[in-house]
């Protein structure tokens, strides 16, 4: 290796360049799969949710046929929340897919409007930073007060306190009375650009057009699932749905989430473990074809060797031996550079990444199994050389 050194770093540019791709690609799945876990299927100690249309849609047609579905109306809320016995709370929220937002000369193109009830505040997973969450009877009275994300506050106020202060929307002012801990980016989405407000206000000004999203405690972890075939129960009777039937709500869970979340990233994963085994693939290939260009430049070496002693399984061991030494060279290389490059993306757009100790095993067992593989042929070549034509080799 060291007397050769532009061909060995050839011959194990593509085993770095692969496992360092396979290396990346885990890192930043492991890292995705453990903020999912805390940021998004985090919807709060044992809470679920229902709606009319999927949590999170995944065939277009279904989406489509869901809207046709009744609205989950006040009344629906009012009657799981009297007659859910496994229920400790139930709260409900309207979401506005975007709006404009204004403070003084300031605007602000794309913040998301929720209106909710006033239990949320602690039925929901959102932290508040300062101020506090609208109270029940700012709610039935539809008062314009608001709840803002970390990055309304940040955009518009910078520094300064934002509690008391005003901001527009839908042509009236709204006070300002909390503000919630930053969130983050869900994989490049922003997820602070936010507003809440009491949902009677919201239906004020939007209209009572669209559908409710319940969100529900359980009385306990023992009871989540009672909670949910109670829920199930009284909707279903509610809007006349026969045994038989398919349900017009869907519910969310955090294992629902996380269910559907693995499966998105496990095609992602599979794709990118298909392109990084490739690399790795030609690159056990390139090393096999300069072990057997050496067998051939050492033949002489090889015949000396038999002649002084040397057994048919010393000379596989020497050329197995050199394989594998080449591929721990590229592994450890590859997953070094592939911890970098995952932590360099994390560190430039905000997408998770979790470097953990059996990943990079998992690289250096990788390496050593392509050594192996691709080294055996030509060490049993070498091995298997007749000593006496070895010597007669120029």
């Amino acid at each position: 290796m060291l007397a050769h050194k532009l061909r060995s770093f050839l011959a194990l540019l593509g085993l770095v360049m692969g496992v360092a791709t396979l290396i990346t690609v885990m890192t930043l799945v492991q890292g995705a799969n453990s903020y999912v876990e805390q940021k998004i299927a985090n919807l709060g100690t044992h809470v679920f949710q229902v709606q009319k249309t999927p949590v999170i849609p995944t065939d277009f047609n279904e989406f489509l046929r869901a809207q046709r579905f009744k609205n989950i109306t006040a009344d629906d809320m009012e009657a799981v929340r009297t007659r859910c016995k496994h229920c400790e709370d139930v709260g409900a929220q309207i979401a506005n897919n975007s709006t404009h937002i204004y403070y003084k000369n300031k605007e602000l193109q794309d913040a998301a409007v929720f209106g909710q009830t006033w239990n949320m505040g602690t039925i929901g997973s959102r932290t508040l930073d300062m101020g506090r969450f609208f109270t029940q009877f700012e709610e039935s009275a539809g008062t314009p007060v608001a709840v803002i994300g970390y990055g309304i506050n940040d955009k518009f106020f910078g520094g300064v306190n934002a509690i008391g202060q005003y901001i527009r929307f839908a042509g009236e002012e709204f006070r300002v009375v909390g503000t919630i801990e930053k969130i983050g980016s869900v994989l490049g989405q922003d997820q602070d650009n936010f507003i809440l407000i009491p949902w009677t206000t919201y239906r004020r000004l939007q209209g009572t057009r669209n559908s409710l999203q319940l969100n529900i405690r359980a009385s306990s972890d023992a009871e989540f699932q009672l909670a949910q075939d109670d829920v199930r129960q009284i909707m279903r009777a509610r809007r006349h749905i026969g045994p038989h039937d398919k349900e017009d709500f869907y519910f969310g869970t955090p294992d629902s989430y996380m269910s559907l979340w693995k499966s998105i990233s496990g095609a992602f994963f599979a794709v990118f473990v298909l392109i990084s085994s490739i690399s790795t693939v030609v690159g056990g290939i390139v090393i096999m074809n300069i072990m057997l260009v050496s067998v051939t430049e050492r033949t002489r070496e090889i015949g000396v060797r038999r002649a002084i002693g040397a057994r048919q399984v010393d000379i596989l061991r020497q050329f197995l031996a050199e394989a594998l030494l080449q591929c721990l060279i590229g592994g450890g290389i590859g997953v070094g550079l592939g911890f970098g490059a995952a932590m360099l993306l994390k560190a430039a757009t905000d997408f998770p990444a979790d470097v953990q100790a059996w990943v990079a095993l998992m690289g250096v067992v990788l390496a050593s199994v392509i050594g192996l593989f691709f080294g055996i042929y030509p060490a049993m070549k070498a091995a298997k050389l007749d000593p006496v034509v070895a010597l007669r080799s120029d």
